[in-house]
């Protein structure tokens, strides 16, 4: 165990500037053709955050303070996720060509997907901070702990776009299945609106989500300058090792056959 372990290691660590390039490839590919290019990625989580805000802002005013950057701290986060795992699940699938005629180990292509939204992530942040500024936000000492949930949310997201580019490949229909799962979860998820709207069961049943405990640890550092306890840390963690350890179970118990498939 601990030498394959070791060994999967090296194959990364051999492949990384291929991982690299498909990073690159993915942005480039992603703003082909575009006059603003990689700035609608701040453009467009203020745009969104705009419309958001004037058409929710006025019912939820007296039960969220500084709307804009609650409606922005669980959108980055939950775009985040929704883009890795979109991009992900087409990643082998797409890539069959280069899979069919060269070695390369499978896992980099969902991988590189998550690792490009990451990038995106990086460039949003710029709007909420903008958006910060303008609003005269309180900047907290513990933003500087960012990292830590966005980590989370990174690991949580390979682990799902592992599971989803495996499975894919053999069942097509979980491609349109998903844009309908991505959007039921985009409403089961407290983006723009307070959970103190909720019934008791509701929010019982709403902590069964992983998003909703993510938002939660990027918006108490953010709006509320507080860092989550060893419990929160503890359950993120879990939550997204375990998404991790299936995603990479799933997926190399399946990718010798991809090939057959593809």
């Amino acid at each position: 165990m601990k030498q394959r372990f070791f060994e999967h290691i090296g194959t990364f660590v051999k492949y990384q500037n291929l991982l690299q390039e498909l990073v690159i490839r993915d942005i480039k590919v992603r703003y082909r053709k575009s006059v603003l290019g990689v700035l609608w990625t701040v453009l467009n989580p203020l745009l969104m955050m705009i419309v958001i805000t004037i058409v929710f802002s006025t019912l939820f005013k007296q039960s969220i303070p500084n709307f804009p950057i609650y409606f922005l701290t669980g959108s980055l986060i939950f775009s985040f996720n929704s883009e890795a795992t979109t991009n992900a699940l087409y990643s082998i699938i797409g890539n069959a060509p280069l899979i069919k005629k060269v070695y390369i180990p499978k896992y980099l292509f969902p991988l590189s997907k998550t690792v490009s939204s990451l990038v995106n992530m990086g460039f949003s942040l710029i709007a909420m901070f903008m958006v910060m500024i303008v609003t005269k936000a309180p900047f907290y000492s513990t933003i500087m702990l960012l990292p830590i949930p966005i980590a989370y949310v990174f690991i949580f997201s390979t682990g799902m776009g592992l599971t989803l580019s495996a499975v894919t490949v053999f069942f097509r229909d979980i491609a349109h299945f998903y844009g309908v799962f991505i959007l039921a979860w985009t409403y089961f998820t407290p983006i723009f609106y307070p959970v103190s709207i909720l019934p008791e069961t509701a929010l019982g049943v709403m902590k069964l989500n992983p998003m909703y405990h993510y938002i939660n640890y990027f918006r108490d550092l953010i709006l509320y300058g507080r860092f989550p306890g060893l419990k929160e840390n503890f359950l993120c963690a879990v939550i997204s090792l375990i998404s991790l350890t299936i995603g990479i179970t799933v997926f190399y118990r399946k990718q010798d056959k991809f090939v057959l498939f593809i």
